[in-house]
C-alpha cells in the first residue's frame, strides 16, 4: 500500500471561504488549498507553502481542526499499482498577506473567495464538507473535547 501525507488549510473571513480549484487526470472540483508534504516537512510547514503556492497568500496556522483518513483502491488510481492510503490533516489558517492569484503548472488552475452559502452548490471534492464539517465541530475556545 502506497501512503501520501497532505495538509490543507480552512481559511475563512467575513463569511467567505478560500478555495482552490483542483484540476487533474481529467478530475476537478473546488477543494481547500493545500496538498502533499514533501520529505520530512513538517505538516504546518507544508500547508503554509500549499497555501502560498495555490493562492498567492501568505497565511499563518491557528489550529488543528482534524485528521482525515481514507483508502483509494489500485483499481480508482491514476497510478500506481496497490491501494493509496491517504492522511489529510486539516488546520484553520489565517490570511497574513499576499495578493491572490491562480498557481501554475500546478494541481490547481484557479483560487478564488466563495461565499459559504454558495459552497453546497459547488461542484467539489468531498474533504472539502470533512472540513467544514470539522470547522463547525471545533468550540469557539479552539479546545476540541477530549476523546473518550
Amino acid at each position: 500500500m502506497d501512503i501520501r501525507i497532505a495538509a490543507y488549510g480552512v481559511i475563512i473571513r467575513d463569511e467567505q471561504i478560500l478555495l482552490s480549484h483542483w484540476n487533474e487526470h481529467g478530475r476537478s472540483g473546488w477543494t481547500l488549498p493545500g496538498g502533499g508534504i514533501e520529505g520530512s516537512e513538517h505538516p504546518v510547514a507544508a500547508v503554509k507553502r500549499e497555501i502560498l503556492e495555490e493562492t498567492g497568500y501568505d497565511a499563518s496556522v491557528d489550529r488543528l481542526l482534524g485528521i482525515d483518513t481514507m483508502v483509494v483502491p489500485a483499481a480508482k488510481r491514476h497510478s500506481g499499482t496497490v491501494p493509496l492510503y491517504a492522511m489529510r490533516v486539516v488546520y484553520r489558517a489565517s490570511v497574513l498577506g499576499g495578493e491572490l492569484r491562480n498557481e501554475v503548472g500546478g494541481s490547481s488552475d484557479e483560487a478564488r473567495w466563495f461565499p459559504l452559502a454558495e459552497v453546497p452548490r459547488l461542484k467539489r471534492v468531498s474533504l472539502l464538507d470533512i472540513a467544514l464539517r470539522l470547522n463547525a465541530e471545533m468550540p469557539a475556545d479552539g479546545v476540541p473535547p477530549a476523546a473518550s
